[in-house]
């Protein structure tokens, strides 16, 4: 991938690498976590990429990626994780290449949802289903299409099992858009209240709190540094007493054992990050784990339920142009 493809998800890197941000710091207790890094080896590894898609599907008991960037261009191939190795999955239908395109499961169809992304110079807009029973791409028919967009935030929702989607960058703005996927359309939300329009922020379905944590992202001019919850309804601005360096372009998961969401890496004030951050549900915990993998953003993560994994995967070193090709799990010392 060359540098000049991140015009596409970080238009705003340079300006906002020269602001500067307060940080709040967090003061360990005695209950903090410990934990580690530990480098996984896999029977065969995913090739090397950055700011593909990922989730995990239930009905395979699989992680599954879709496409991304690599030295080569835009990817669109397929591959699964089954808690020992990576799998190219072969589909004579599948979306068309893209990075920066986003995927979450849907309960309620019970199928992965992917949507947007760019490929050269194009932002995408077309909506496509992964079944995890067949393994196979079906592309869907909405008759309502969103505006294509570039690292949009897409998840569950914590209320009805459908797949949501906020946000994104639409080309020549930042959008605050709110759509519902409901199994064949997507319809817009229209929340009394939303967050600040953003592209590549983390969101982490909480499922002891019932609601999706949002923090960070990139928009406009700055960087994002809040905190909100949304419960299916509502959006609601956190203040937590201590937060996370203002990230973008990373992931997060829920860690059911320390009934925590992580986030790992991502890009801060233009420099790649290797901090790990923990959100209880009402505040930001700073781990400090014994080892930690490269800074890296664009990069994967997911909880994988069948082995009890929390794991990160891929990405790639802004600065250098490098990507990782690695996986990690976080465990306990």
């Amino acid at each position: 991938m060359e540098l000049s493809d991140y015009a596409f998800f970080r238009p705003t890197v340079a300006l906002s690498a020269l602001l500067l941000f307060a940080t709040a710091a967090f003061s360990f207790g005695a209950d903090a976590p410990t934990v580690t890094w530990t480098e996984v080896t896999p029977t065969n590894a995913l090739p090397a990429r950055a700011f593909f898609a990922t989730a995990y599907d239930p009905v395979s008991g699989k992680v599954v990626v879709f496409g991304g960037s690599d030295s080569s261009g835009q990817l669109n191939d397929t591959w699964t994780y089954d808690g020992a190795t990576w799998t190219q999955v072969p589909t004579s239908i599948a979306p068309g290449p893209r990075a920066a395109a986003a995927m979450a499961y849907d309960e309620s169809i019970q199928k992965v949802v992917l949507f947007g992304g760019f490929v050269g110079f194009t932002i995408l807009q077309d909506t496509w289903l992964w079944d995890g029973a067949t393994s196979t791409w079906s592309e869907a028919s909405p008759r309502t299409v969103p505006t294509g967009a570039t690292n949009p935030m897409i998840f569950t929702d914590p209320a009805n099992g459908h797949v949501d989607m906020f946000g994104g960058y639409q080309g020549l703005f930042y959008s605050r858009s709110m759509w519902q996927w409901s199994g064949t359309d997507w319809t817009l939300l229209n929340p009394r209240v939303t967050p600040y329009p953003r592209s590549g922020a983390i969101t982490v379905l909480d499922p002891i709190r019932h609601n999706v944590v949002l923090f960070g992202g990139i928009s406009d001019n700055w960087i994002v540094q809040n905190t909100w919850t949304w419960d299916g309804r509502n959006w609601t601005l956190r203040t937590p007493a201590n937060t996370p360096p203002p990230l973008y372009f990373t992931t997060g998961g829920f860690d059911p054992g320390l009934q925590a969401a992580i986030v790992f890496g991502g890009g801060s004030e233009g420099v790649d990050q290797k901090r790990t951050w923990a959100w209880d549900g009402g505040n930001w915990k700073k781990l400090a784990p014994a080892a930690r993998p490269s800074p890296r953003e664009g990069l994967g993560t997911v909880w994988y339920p069948p082995t009890h994994q929390f794991l990160i995967f891929d990405g790639t070193l802004f600065l250098t142009n490098r990507f990782a090709g690695d996986m990690w799990e976080l465990v306990p010392n």
